[in-house]
């Protein structure tokens, strides 16, 4: 029984993880400049890339297990955005190095829009 749960939970992480980029690309219009430098790729391929991967298999599992609760209070969407989406998207929709969200091919200026 324990090894079922664990497969149906392994393919439904999977599953969110590999659909959820595609449905959220560019999804708000933002688009980035950034210049990561070699050493920022580096980390963030070795350091934070599997850091968020692993954030987003347990984002799911807790967001599941937290389904019930969230339902009853009406946040199911914004307990997906923050356990599942947000992991997901940091790990998926963000260049290699660069700080935020978003493809590069259409990007404009982030400091601009922070200032």
């Amino acid at each position: 029984m324990i090894s079922l749960l664990s497969r149906t939970m392994l393919i439904l992480s999977l599953a969110l993880t590999l659909s959820v980029p595609q449905v959220m690309a560019n999804s708000e219009g933002t688009v980035i400049e950034e210049k990561p430098s070699e050493l920022a790729m580096a980390a963030d391929l070795v350091l934070v890339r599997p850091t968020l991967f692993v954030a987003s298999i347990l984002g799911s599992g807790l967001w599941l297990v937290s389904l019930p609760f969230s339902l009853a209070g009406g946040n199911a969407m914004q307990a997906g955005e923050t356990l599942v989406a947000k992991p997901i998207k940091g790990t998926f929709v963000r260049c290699l190095g660069c700080k935020h969200s978003g493809y590069k091919k259409s990007v404009k200026r982030v400091k601009e829009a922070e200032e």
